[in-house]
């Protein structure tokens, strides 16, 4: 199934979606600026945190990730974990506690002190929103993938590869990390479906309430 055609298919019921992208875009790029803007001496105060905790790695954490129709940017995150994380992963992966395409470890050794509390609030996000601003990203949307995770995608999850990665979604407002890789792509999925206005705002508030007060499984 060629891209375009799975992007007809889950797209088509949306009959003003060229209005909706346009209006979509707008909405973005005013929510990223208003965010940092508002934001910026809680991303400050999240940045010293982060140098007192581990002096050794950097404030902000980027990485290659996949996004519309395959395409690769990078992405930034404040750094969560200590600076070899990436390297520990292999030796992790047999502890992973999801099925399909995607790695999570409830208890994760490569976790920073402060990583855990912003990881717990979404903070170490928030740096995404300067993502959404260079048009990467958008604020509501399918989590990004690793291209390591798309070589064991098929047919049916590359689907969700059809629009921009978002921020949050249906997903990360929902069970996050208590439901697997299936249901995940099913919930992106119905979210290209369906998507307006109306489920994005409705997203965003959601996502508000669960930095205030976070999920269990969050």
């Amino acid at each position: 199934m060629s891209d375009k055609k799975s992007e007809d298919n889950l797209t088509n019921k949306n009959s003003d979606s060229t209005t909706y992208l346009r209006y979509k875009r707008l909405f973005d790029v005013i929510s990223a600026v208003t965010g940092l803007v508002i934001l910026s001496p809680l991303l400050l105060l999240v940045a010293i945190l982060i140098k007192i905790d581990d002096p050794s790695g950097p404030v902000f954490y980027s990485q290659i990730r996949v996004g519309k129709n395959e395409s690769e940017f990078r992405m930034y995150k404040f750094r969560s974990m200590y600076n070899d994380a990436d390297k520990r992963l292999k030796k992790l992966l047999q502890y992973n506690e999801v099925d399909g395409a995607m790695f999570k470890m409830k208890e994760d050794p490569r976790i920073t002190r402060v990583g855990k509390i912003i990881r717990k609030y979404s903070i170490d996000e928030i740096p995404q929103l300067w993502n959404v601003i260079k048009g990467d990203m958008t604020v509501v949307g399918p989590r990004p993938a690793l291209p390591r995770e798309i070589t064991q995608y098929t047919d049916h999850d590359r689907q969700r590869l059809v629009v921009k990665p978002g921020c949050t979604g249906l997903w990360q407002v929902g069970a996050r990390s208590a439901v697997g890789f299936d249901e995940m792509v099913r919930l992106d999925l119905e979210y290209i479906r369906t998507r307006n206005t109306w489920l994005d705002i409705k997203i965003m508030f959601k996502t508000v309430k669960i930095m205030i007060i976070p999920n269990e499984t969050a």
